[in-house]
């Protein structure tokens, strides 16, 4: 976790009075420097924590496609980016020669969710599509730096419920995302920054992708041990 003087190192120009030209310059160049070296070291803890965790999330991903299932995908704010991202990525595959799979990002449909929002309450918003479109068998990625959005909790206890495998990206402690038992795979980033974890989040799920292609290729007796690069 980021302390306080970790963060006025990474952003000293928000913690000093107004500097010469040269001297903000020099600073701005050293907080880029500690930027990377601090993404950097989160990456390399995160995935040095949770590479098995990732594998064995990829595995069931795998199978769910076996059995003819879909990925849903899920995330507010920024990670609703992250949510639409994940969905493209399976749906439009950018490796030539590997398939399209079934993603949906329940995030896309915005008169949905407005009128969700509106009758029911925010928090049902991706409750309400889950119950309509998905399946036991299927699968579900939720994306939260804090592991505490109330939707997504709503909706990773329904899917568990349905018998949907759930896959949940969260920073911190990993809040009720961590906590909550609803989460079959929980990815928590060891960091309080927002922006390392969203970092560490769009990592792991291109990897999650290309695990999940080398797996399903694997069932063709096409994998190779070098795989693609994601």
């Amino acid at each position: 976790m980021s302390s306080d003087s970790d963060l006025k190192a990474l952003y000293p120009f928000l913690h000093s009075q107004p500097q010469a030209p040269a001297r903000l310059d020099a600073a701005l160049l050293h907080s880029v420097e500690e930027k990377a070296r601090d993404s950097r070291d989160t990456n390399a803890r995160f995935f040095g924590e949770h590479a098995p965790i990732l594998v064995a999330a990829a595995k069931a991903l795998a199978d769910v496609y076996r059995h003819g299932g879909r990925l849903y995908s899920m995330g507010n704010g920024g990670s609703s980016c992250d949510a639409s991202h994940v969905a493209v990525e399976f749906v439009h595959p950018v490796t030539a020669g590997r398939p399209a799979l079934a993603a949906t990002n329940l995030v896309a449909d915005l008169a949905m969710i407005s009128a969700v929002g509106n009758d029911l309450g925010f928090e049902h918003v991706f409750v309400r599509q889950l119950l309509a479109q998905g399946r036991a068998g299927d699968a579900l990625i939720g994306i939260s730096t804090s592991g505490n959005s109330a939707n997504l909790m709503s909706a990773f206890a329904k899917a568990k419920e349905m018998g949907i495998v759930t896959i949940g990206l969260a920073g911190g402690d990993g809040g009720k995302m961590k906590s909550s038992g609803v989460v079959d795979f929980c990815l928590v980033v060891p960091t309080s920054s927002i922006h390392r974890t969203q970092e560490c989040h769009v990592a792991a799920y291109h990897i999650l992708w290309d695990l999940v292609h080398t797996l399903l290729a694997d069932d063709r007796g096409s994998a190779t041990t070098k795989g693609a690069a994601a």
